[in-house]
């Protein structure tokens, strides 16, 4: 998992509708799927799609408004035997939500 390579700009404190949720999960018109043609996790919508790479689409997977940031965090750590990807996670959610990808 040491190919996450998520930008984000520095933010005092993000605004108020795009504060990460407890329990993430994909807003009501995204679909991911694995699409064989591409050998690549997408991200479907009524408009569009995006393809996703392996590290995004291993956290996405997870956003099933069951699990907590810190469970989706310590699964994936577990996984892929690494430590400290919170950050990379947060940062990959965080822009979810202010795509909208993210509920």
């Amino acid at each position: 998992m040491t190919d996450v390579t998520v930008s984000c700009a520095p933010v005092a404190s993000p605004p108020a509708s795009e504060t990460l949720p407890a329990r993430p999960r994909l807003a009501r018109l995204f679909r991911l799927q694995f699409e064989s043609v591409q050998n690549a996790w997408v991200l479907l919508y009524p408009e569009g799609m995006v393809q996703l790479n392996p590290s995004a689409a291993e956290i996405l997977r997870r956003c099933d408004g069951q699990r907590s940031i810190d469970a989706i965090v310590e699964e994936l750590q577990a996984l892929f035997q690494v430590e400290g990807i919170g950050p990379q996670v947060e940062a990959l959610l965080q822009e979810g939500v202010r795509r909208g990808w993210i509920d």
